[in-house]
Protein backbone atom coordinates (compact mmCIF):
# COMPACT_ATOMS: atom_id res chain seq x y z
CA UNK A 1 0.00 0.00 0.00
CA UNK A 2 1.33 3.14 -1.25
CA UNK A 3 0.25 6.48 0.72
CA UNK A 4 0.34 9.62 -0.36
CA UNK A 5 0.04 12.99 1.82
CA UNK A 6 -0.03 16.11 -0.81
CA UNK A 7 -0.93 19.67 -1.48
CA UNK A 8 -1.67 20.95 -4.83
CA UNK A 9 0.37 24.11 -4.49
CA UNK A 10 3.61 22.21 -5.16
CA UNK A 11 5.23 21.58 -8.71
CA UNK A 12 7.30 18.96 -7.34
CA UNK A 13 4.04 17.24 -5.73
CA UNK A 14 2.30 17.25 -9.28
CA UNK A 15 4.91 15.71 -10.58
CA UNK A 16 4.57 12.76 -8.08
CA UNK A 17 0.78 12.59 -8.29
CA UNK A 18 1.10 12.13 -11.87
CA UNK A 19 4.15 9.61 -11.94
CA UNK A 20 3.29 7.59 -8.88
CA UNK A 21 -0.09 6.31 -10.54
CA UNK A 22 1.35 4.30 -13.38
CA UNK A 23 4.11 3.67 -11.13
CA UNK A 24 1.56 1.93 -8.46
CA UNK A 25 -0.83 0.26 -11.06
CA UNK A 26 2.63 -1.66 -12.69
CA UNK A 27 3.52 -2.64 -9.21
CA UNK A 28 0.02 -3.74 -8.22
CA UNK A 29 0.06 -1.29 -5.06
CA UNK A 30 -3.21 0.58 -4.29
CA UNK A 31 -2.77 4.61 -3.34
CA UNK A 32 -4.09 6.07 -0.23
CA UNK A 33 -4.38 9.78 -1.39
CA UNK A 34 -4.09 12.03 1.88
CA UNK A 35 -4.07 15.47 1.36
CA UNK A 36 -2.47 18.01 3.55
CA UNK A 37 -1.45 21.66 4.40
CA UNK A 38 2.39 21.76 3.05
CA UNK A 39 2.14 25.14 5.23
CA UNK A 40 1.30 23.56 8.11
CA UNK A 41 3.98 21.45 8.26
CA UNK A 42 6.43 24.20 7.48
CA UNK A 43 5.19 26.11 10.67
CA UNK A 44 5.61 23.39 12.79
CA UNK A 45 8.43 21.12 11.61
CA UNK A 46 10.33 23.13 8.62
CA UNK A 47 10.58 26.89 8.69
CA UNK A 48 13.69 27.41 6.91
CA UNK A 49 11.67 26.85 3.67
CA UNK A 50 10.44 30.42 4.25
CA UNK A 51 13.90 31.81 4.79
CA UNK A 52 14.82 30.73 1.81
CA UNK A 53 12.12 32.06 -0.42
CA UNK A 54 13.05 35.57 1.82
CA UNK A 55 17.06 35.15 0.68
CA UNK A 56 17.25 32.22 -2.33
CA UNK A 57 20.81 31.63 -3.45
CA UNK A 58 20.90 33.10 -7.16
CA UNK A 59 22.76 30.01 -8.36
CA UNK A 60 20.53 27.50 -6.77
CA UNK A 61 17.27 29.45 -7.87
CA UNK A 62 18.38 29.12 -11.39
CA UNK A 63 19.25 25.61 -11.35
CA UNK A 64 15.45 24.95 -9.73
CA UNK A 65 14.01 26.34 -12.66
CA UNK A 66 15.88 24.13 -15.16
CA UNK A 67 15.69 20.99 -13.05
CA UNK A 68 12.11 21.24 -12.82
CA UNK A 69 11.68 22.22 -16.74
CA UNK A 70 13.33 19.21 -17.05
CA UNK A 71 11.31 16.75 -14.61
CA UNK A 72 8.06 18.35 -16.04
CA UNK A 73 9.13 17.93 -20.01
CA UNK A 74 10.14 14.30 -18.88
CA UNK A 75 6.49 13.47 -17.22
CA UNK A 76 5.15 14.95 -20.52
CA UNK A 77 3.06 18.12 -18.17
CA UNK A 78 2.85 21.33 -18.54
CA UNK A 79 4.74 23.22 -15.60
CA UNK A 80 5.51 26.61 -14.99
CA UNK A 81 5.98 28.96 -11.97
CA UNK A 82 2.54 31.53 -10.86
CA UNK A 83 3.82 35.05 -11.81
CA UNK A 84 0.41 36.23 -10.07
CA UNK A 85 0.12 34.24 -7.54
CA UNK A 86 2.98 32.45 -5.18
CA UNK A 87 2.80 30.69 -2.76
CA UNK A 88 -1.09 29.89 -2.83
CA UNK A 89 -3.46 29.92 -0.36
CA UNK A 90 -4.74 25.77 -1.22
CA UNK A 91 -6.91 25.40 1.77
CA UNK A 92 -9.83 25.27 0.58
CA UNK A 93 -8.88 23.37 -3.03
CA UNK A 94 -7.32 20.85 -0.30
CA UNK A 95 -10.78 20.75 1.77
CA UNK A 96 -12.19 19.58 -1.76
CA UNK A 97 -9.87 16.86 -2.25
CA UNK A 98 -10.61 15.48 1.48
CA UNK A 99 -14.42 15.71 1.10
CA UNK A 100 -14.20 13.90 -2.64
CA UNK A 101 -11.97 11.49 -0.65
CA UNK A 102 -10.80 7.95 -2.85
CA UNK A 103 -12.83 10.38 -5.76
CA UNK A 104 -10.21 12.99 -5.80
CA UNK A 105 -7.70 12.12 -8.54
CA UNK A 106 -9.78 13.85 -11.17
CA UNK A 107 -10.38 17.21 -8.96
CA UNK A 108 -6.86 17.15 -7.77
CA UNK A 109 -5.53 16.65 -11.34
CA UNK A 110 -7.60 19.34 -12.38
CA UNK A 111 -6.43 21.80 -9.45
CA UNK A 112 -2.83 21.14 -10.43
CA UNK A 113 -3.36 21.64 -14.18
CA UNK A 114 -5.36 25.03 -13.24
CA UNK A 115 -2.80 26.24 -11.34
CA UNK A 116 1.10 25.16 -12.61
CA UNK A 117 -0.68 25.86 -16.11
CA UNK A 118 -2.91 28.20 -16.37
CA UNK A 119 -1.27 30.81 -13.35
CA UNK A 120 -5.34 30.58 -11.86
CA UNK A 121 -5.32 31.43 -8.45
CA UNK A 122 -7.33 28.57 -7.01
CA UNK A 123 -7.94 30.18 -3.22
CA UNK A 124 -10.67 31.77 -5.23
CA UNK A 125 -14.27 29.98 -5.45
CA UNK A 126 -14.80 31.10 -9.42
CA UNK A 127 -11.74 29.16 -10.20
CA UNK A 128 -12.47 26.17 -8.02
CA UNK A 129 -16.15 26.21 -8.80
CA UNK A 130 -14.62 26.34 -12.79
CA UNK A 131 -12.58 23.34 -11.87
CA UNK A 132 -16.19 21.48 -10.57
CA UNK A 133 -17.63 21.97 -13.55
CA UNK A 134 -14.91 20.75 -15.76
CA UNK A 135 -14.71 17.27 -13.46
CA UNK A 136 -18.44 16.88 -13.60
CA UNK A 137 -18.12 18.06 -9.60
CA UNK A 138 -21.92 19.78 -8.42
CA UNK A 139 -20.99 23.20 -7.14
CA UNK A 140 -23.47 23.78 -4.50
CA UNK A 141 -22.73 20.90 -2.84
CA UNK A 142 -18.60 21.22 -3.11
CA UNK A 143 -19.22 24.50 -1.00
CA UNK A 144 -21.01 22.86 0.99
CA UNK A 145 -18.74 20.48 1.94
CA UNK A 146 -15.76 21.63 2.37
CA UNK A 147 -17.16 24.02 4.42
CA UNK A 148 -18.29 21.20 6.79
CA UNK A 149 -16.42 20.44 10.57
CA UNK A 150 -15.32 17.13 9.88
CA UNK A 151 -13.82 17.91 6.56
CA UNK A 152 -11.61 20.90 8.14
CA UNK A 153 -10.65 18.79 11.15
CA UNK A 154 -9.59 15.75 8.88
CA UNK A 155 -7.43 18.11 6.66
CA UNK A 156 -6.09 19.27 10.00
CA UNK A 157 -5.43 15.90 11.37
CA UNK A 158 -3.86 14.54 8.18
CA UNK A 159 -1.41 17.28 8.23
CA UNK A 160 -0.54 16.60 12.34
CA UNK A 161 -0.38 13.20 11.54
CA UNK A 162 2.44 13.23 8.41
CA UNK A 163 4.50 15.37 10.59
CA UNK A 164 4.32 12.85 13.70
CA UNK A 165 5.39 10.19 10.95
CA UNK A 166 8.52 12.16 10.29
CA UNK A 167 7.50 14.16 7.21
CA UNK A 168 8.37 17.46 6.64
CA UNK A 169 6.80 18.70 3.05
CA UNK A 170 5.33 17.29 0.16
CA UNK A 171 5.11 15.12 -0.87
CA UNK A 172 5.64 12.67 2.02
CA UNK A 173 4.79 8.74 0.67
CA UNK A 174 4.67 5.51 3.13
CA UNK A 175 4.90 2.18 1.52
CA UNK A 176 3.43 0.11 4.05
CA UNK A 177 3.04 2.49 6.95
CA UNK A 178 6.24 3.08 7.61
CA UNK A 179 8.66 3.47 4.72
CA UNK A 180 8.85 6.84 3.71
CA UNK A 181 10.12 8.59 0.99
CA UNK A 182 10.02 12.47 0.40
CA UNK A 183 9.87 14.08 -3.33
CA UNK A 184 8.87 13.20 -6.90
CA UNK A 185 13.10 12.33 -7.27
CA UNK A 186 12.74 9.51 -4.93
CA UNK A 187 10.08 7.09 -7.02
CA UNK A 188 12.97 4.82 -8.54
CA UNK A 189 13.23 3.70 -4.60
CA UNK A 190 9.55 3.35 -4.08
CA UNK A 191 9.68 1.28 -7.08
CA UNK A 192 12.48 -0.83 -6.00
CA UNK A 193 10.74 -0.97 -2.44
CA UNK A 194 7.38 -2.21 -3.48
CA UNK A 195 9.07 -4.57 -5.73
CA UNK A 196 11.31 -6.07 -2.18
CA UNK A 197 7.45 -6.56 -0.76
CA UNK A 198 5.99 -7.98 -3.80
CA UNK A 199 9.17 -10.69 -3.98
CA UNK A 200 8.72 -11.25 -0.10
CA UNK A 201 5.40 -12.07 -0.31
CA UNK A 202 5.64 -14.51 -3.54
Amino acid sequence: MIEFFFDCSSPWTYLAFHNIQPLARECGAGIVWRPILVGGIFNTVNPSVYAQREKPVPLKARYMKKDLADWARSAGLSIKMPPTVFPVNSVKAMRGCIWLGADTVPFATAVFETYWGEDKDISQDAVLAGICSKVGIDEQKFFAGISEQGIKDQLKANTEEVVARGGFGSPTIFVNKTDMYFGNDRLPLIREALERNKASAA
